[in-house]
Formats: structure tokens, C-alpha cells, sequence
């Protein structure tokens, strides 16, 4: 064969390849617009999507929340987007959140599916509870997990004293700072997480100890990964999750987590004794004896794992996010500073340790807590719920099957329900005779039947550990450190940037 006829015959070959490209391109457009073109009467609307993609690249998930918010001042508080051919219907401010949230709560009640999570074989029935679909499942492990919270004064400890105590080593850990800067995160972390360990393990772990650290990090880097843009993608093409490394990308944390969780359900079980309940995983163990005897396979290993998982998700990112708020709205404001140690100083003095009982005659710091987790935003969209049956919001139709986003950061900054909503001001929590309320907009912990799991064990701990810092500490801005900025990180949570503080020991 000559030269010429093999350059024609490549060059044949390269315009049939490029022919065919041509034609992959149009059919994916003609499947695009057949995709996009179906009517939907009252279906929410919102921005352009572009081709293929939707509007998943007009989102900036570094600060989805904010997005979010500027979207539905163009858009209105219920607008729809699109990633790829997915829609995600985003509810914004508190009037709509409080028609969805309390009075469809059932509505819109279930979870949306995560291939991301197959991975793991975590289908069907067997997702825990956070992610779990709405139904019975669901319910008997949310109503089993509450039940036993609310049981845990079980052994020698009730809850309350457990998180006084470990309160008790997180300030002797600021206290061996001794007045010079230091980043508070690693110790209110290690603080907060140590309640849930010895309500889900029966034990608690030093600060110093090397696997509970690595843990800790762990679940940071999981939520850091699984609230990024490639986690959105994989969930939305699904058949980019047999790509290993992609997967591994996103979930290399978790199967470490998965691993720890599996051997402390395994120690468990080994020592397993249906007369000593010594923390969560033997009530669950406990309760999937007896539901053997009614031959309901609900309550099984799988779900045990996720459901402690869960635990630590609902029980430890948000109240540690919380607290490390705190401090840092402390040293940025002074003056509201010294009204909280006033009124500590009044009600408990500096020797006797804080009680729940003491909330309820000190309304300033109670409303300076509140107004810690409204201005720092902490969950700003929360997970994204399903419609679990055909519904209305504000008169738009939205049928089963639709995620739902909640952009709660709209509600906690929504600017008709509070005085001053982008600046720190605990007044918002406190009526013209200096008694605290609850403002209806507060939604921190969401609401309806998806309401915040740990949120009853946060208020306690949010309280204990706050008080008792302010109570010995005053909280200040190093001499030779810029004053810290309060915009947030988003990963799932919204936290502070890194900073550091002088703890000085109050006399």
C-alpha cells in the first residue's frame, strides 16, 4: 500500500471518528432537550440549566448557602434547580420553611437516594436513621434512639453529670494554656466527642490518645468530602461510582470510621451481657435479641453500625462547631462577654458547678447561646429531604420523588423575623423586660418529623460547657493576632476559620 492511499485511508478514519463525535453530541442534546421540554403545571421554576449539566456548575459549594439565598431574591422562596436531569426544589425564608417544615412535615419527610453509599451495601432498609427513607424502619429506630437518650442515667452516671465531668477536663485543658494563644478546636472537639463515646462505647478517651484523634479527623474529613461538588456528581451519575479511585476520592474516610465502628460492636459483643446495659451498643444489641423473638430483622448489625455512626454525626460536628462559635463571638464582643460573667457570678458563683437547673434563671446567657447558633449559621441547608407523596408549597405542586433543600441559613438571617440579622446581638432572644423567648425563626436544629436527633442532648451541652468556660475563663484576642473574621467554612456545617485566643483565668 502507498503512502497516499494510508494518509487517505487515516484521514477516512479520523472524519468517520469525527462524524460519529458530531453525532454523540447532537443525540446527547436531543436526549437534553426531550429530558427538559416536559410540562409540569405549577412546578416551581428557577435559573436557565445549561445543557447536559444543569445548574450544578452555577453553584458554588464552598458557599452553597449563600447561592442559595442570592437565588431566591431573583427566583423567588421556592424555585427549582436542576443538576443534570435531577430536580432540587429550594425552599428559603421562614414563612415557606414553617409550611414545609411543620405543616407538610410528613410531606416531604423522606431522604433522597445516595449511590455514593452502595458502596457500603447500606440499602433497602438498613441506612440508620439520618438517612434512612421515611417509613417504619425509620421510625422504630428514631423512636428506640430517643427512648434510650432519654434513658441514659442508666449505671452510676446520669447524662447531665457525664457532660458536667467531661465540661471539668475540657477547662482543665484551657487552663494548661495558661493565658497564651492557642487554637481551642482540637480540645472542644475531643471534649464534645468524649460525651458521645461514653454514651455509644461506656467510655471516654484521653485527650492525647492517638486513635481517638485520628478519629476525630476522620469525621472531619468526611464531611469536608462528602459535601463537596465531585460527592454531588457521583450521586447524580451514578455509574461514575464503579470508577474506584473516584469513589475512594470521597469516601476514604468513612471506611476507616466503618472499620472502627465494626470493632467496638465486635468488642461488644464478645462481653455481652443482657443484665449490665453498659451504653448504646448494648441496648441495641439487647433490642435485637428481642426483636429476633418477633422475627423483625430491622434491628440488625448493619443498622446498629450506622445508627452509632449516626450518633456521633448528629451528637459531636454541630454542638463542638458550636462552641468553637462561641469563644470566638466572646473575644469579638466584650461587652456581651462580661454581661454573661455577670450574670454567672449572680446565679452559681464561682465555686458551684452549672446544673440545667440554672437555665431558667439566667436569660441573658441563655439568650446569648441562642444567638450564637442563629448568627453562626451551623447548619446552614441541614440534609436534603424527599417528597414523600404528591404535595403544595406556597401553591406550587411538587410531586413525590422531589429533593427538597432547605436553605434554613435564610431563615436563621431572614430579615423580617429579626432586628438585626447579619450582626451578633442577643437581644433577639430576650423581651423588653429582659426575660428570654423563643423566636419562632429559630430553626437551628430544623424542625418536623427530620428534627435534629441529638438536639435535646446539644441544648445541655451547649449550656454546661458554655457556662462553665465563662464561668473561669475570659476569652480575649492575642496581643500579636489580627482580629478573626466571622465568615464561616462550609462543610455540611458551618464553622469559624482557625483562630487563636487567650484563655485568661478569671478571679
Amino acid at each position: 500500500m502507498s503512502l497516499l492511499s494510508v494518509i487517505q485511508l487515516f484521514l477516512s478514519s479520523l472524519s468517520n471518528v469525527f462524524l460519529l463525535g458530531i453525532l454523540f453530541i447532537i443525540s446527547l442534546l436531543l436526549l437534553d432537550f426531550i429530558k427538559r421540554r416536559k410540562t409540569r403545571p405549577r412546578f416551581p421554576s428557577g435559573p436557565p440549566p445549561m445543557p447536559i449539566l444543569g445548574n450544578i456548575l452555577q453553584i458554588d459549594f464552598n458557599k452553597p448557602h449563600i447561592e442559595l439565598s442570592k437565588l431566591s431574591k431573583k427566583y423567588g422562596s421556592v424555585y427549582n434547580l436542576q443538576f443534570f436531569w435531577k430536580d432540587q426544589v429550594v425552599l428559603s425564608g421562614f414563612e415557606v420553611m414553617k409550611e414545609a417544615l411543620l405543616n407538610k412535615s410528613e410531606d416531604i419527610a423522606d431522604r433522597p437516594h445516595f449511590p455514593i453509599y452502595e458502596t457500603f451495601s447500606f440499602d433497602g432498609n438498613n441506612k440508620g436513621v439520618l438517612l434512612a427513607r421515611y417509613g417504619t424502619t425509620w421510625k422504630e429506630h428514631r423512636r428506640f434512639t430517643l427512648t434510650t437518650l432519654r434513658n441514659f442515667g442508666m449505671g452510676k452516671k446520669s447524662l447531665e453529670n457525664r457532660v458536667t465531668e467531661e465540661a471539668g477536663f475540657m477547662c482543665s485543658r484551657f487552663q494548661c494554656e495558661q493565658g497564651v494563644p492557642f487554637d481551642p478546636r482540637f480540645i472542644i472537639n475531643n471534649a464534645v466527642s468524649n460525651v458521645i463515646c461514653s454514651i455509644a462505647f461506656g467510655d471516654r478517651y484521653d485527650y492525647n490518645d492517638a486513635k481517638f484523634q485520628k478519629l476525630l479527623h476522620l469525621f472531619e474529613e468526611s464531611l469536608k468530602n462528602e459535601s463537596g461538588l465531585l460527592a454531588q456528581v457521583l450521586n447524580e451519575i451514578p455509574i461514575l461510582t464503579k470508577v474506584p479511585w473516584l469513589l475512594n476520592k470521597v469516601l476514604e474516610p468513612e471506611y476507616e470510621i466503618i472499620a472502627f465502628l465494626r470493632d467496638m460492636i465486635s468488642e461488644h459483643k464478645k462481653s455481652f451481657d443482657q443484665n449490665c446495659t453498659r451504653d448504646f451498643i448494648d441496648a441495641y444489641l439487647l433490642e435485637m435479641d428481642k426483636m429476633k423473638e418477633n422475627n423483625d430483622g430491622n434491628f440488625n448489625e448493619t443498622n446498629l453500625l450506622l445508627t452509632t455512626y449516626d450518633l456521633f454525626i448528629a451528637g459531636t460536628e454541630t454542638t463542638s462547631t458550636t462552641l468553637r462559635w462561641a469563644s470566638l463571638f466572646m473575644m469579638l464582643n466584650p461587652e456581651v462577654q462580661s454581661k454573661v460573667h455577670v450574670e454567672i457570678d449572680k446565679v452559681i458563683g464561682k465555686e458551684r458547678k452549672p446544673t440545667m437547673a440554672d437555665v431558667i434563671e439566667m436569660p441573658y446567657t441563655n439568650a446569648v447561646i441562642h444567638e450564637i447558633q442563629r448568627c453562626g449559621d451551623i447548619t446552614p441547608l441541614a440534609l436534603p429531604h424527599m417528597t414523600y407523596r404528591d404535595t403544595e408549597i406556597q401553591g406550587y405542586f411538587i410531586p413525590k420523588g422531589t429533593t427538597i433543600i432547605t436553605n434554613l441559613s435564610s431563615v436563621m438571617k431572614d430579615e423580617t423575623k429579626w432586628k438585626k440579622p447579619y450582626q451578633f446581638y442577643p437581644e433577639h432572644f430576650l423581651d423588653e423586660t429582659g426575660k428570654f423567648f423563643k423566636n419562632e425563626a429559630f430553626m437551628a436544629f430544623s424542625a418536623g418529623r427530620r428534627v435534629c436527633l441529638g438536639e435535646k442532648l446539644a441544648r445541655m451541652e451547649l449550656f454546661l460547657f458554655f457556662t462553665m468556660l465563662m464561668q473561669r475563663f475570659r476569652f480575649e484576642i492575642p496581643n500579636d493576632q489580627p482580629r478573626p473574621t466571622e465568615d464561616g467554612v462550609y462543610a455540611f456545617t458551618l464553622s469559624p476559620q482557625p483562630y487563636k485566643m487567650c484563655a485568661v483565668a478569671r478571679k
